[in-house]
């Protein structure tokens, strides 16, 4: 199974992995974009001033235009270290035992503004760029990859769960994807607490020696998580709080 998770504005900073090597992600149809937007990034970076207003960051956080600008020589580490926050929090990937961390690693992907889609374990450095972002002389990031991520993502043969927040989503429809809403008793979509739970039914989907090949298997593993997972049509459902 693949479970296409949303990114997080912030990053672990650091790392131990040699610098980035683009034949080490997974999906490597995607590196002739990834390639781009690498250099771009990179090479935003020379002009601060432009590279804030493109990131929508302010003069605080100018650190973060200075690890764009050494995206290919600053160290990785694994996309499930690499990217922080509420979802990652409950995901809590380091207290996974080993097996479990390897489930991790095959079936949890990160949708990445800059690359795509990588997968858990893929080795990533530290970087700033949003789904929702304009690159000067590129256009936006839906337009640059919609046409290479999209076939890369239908094209999956695996059992899809799309837990991809709307501007990652927008980047590349996955027709087959079951995709997961968060809604409280009362059918309300939750905002607050989204991502919370969003990481926790990831982890139970790394703690799971089962892997389901539909809705129905990933409701039963939801079940026995302690997670309420109700079908909403053919290729939806919420996942109910409280």
């Amino acid at each position: 199974m693949l479970v296409l998770l949303p990114p997080s504005e912030t990053k672990a900073i650091g790392g131990e992995g040699a610098p980035l090597d683009l034949d080490a992600l997974s999906f490597p149809e995607l590196n002739p974009v990834r390639d781009k937007l690498v250099s771009a990034l990179a090479d935003l970076a020379r002009d601060v001033p432009a590279s804030l207003k493109a990131l929508g960051i302010s003069e605080r956080q100018v650190d973060e235009v200075h690890r764009n600008a050494a995206l290919r020589t600053s160290q990785t580490t694994p996309a499930l270290l690499r990217y922080t926050g509420v979802l990652y929090d409950n995901l809590d990937f380091p207290s996974l035992r080993k097996a479990e961390k390897q489930r991790a690693c095959q079936r949890l992907a990160v949708a990445s503004a800059l690359f795509g889609v990588v997968r858990g374990g893929d080795p990533v450095p530290a970087y700033r760029l949003s789904g929702g972002s304009t690159l000067p002389d590129h256009g936006s990031l839906r337009t640059v990859w919609k046409p290479a991520l999209e076939p890369v993502l239908a094209g999956a043969d695996e059992f899809v769960v799309d837990l991809r927040s709307g501007a990652y989503s927008s980047l590349a429809r996955v027709p087959h994807a079951v995709v997961v809403r968060v809604v409280t008793s009362e059918g309300k979509v939750v905002s607050h607490f989204n991502k919370a739970h969003k990481g926790l039914l990831a982890r139970a989907i790394a703690r799971s020696s089962a892997e389901p090949a539909d809705l129905k298997g990933l409701v039963k593993l939801a079940q026995k998580a302690g997670m309420r997972l109700v079908p909403t049509g053919g290729k939806t459902a919420d996942l109910i709080t409280g």
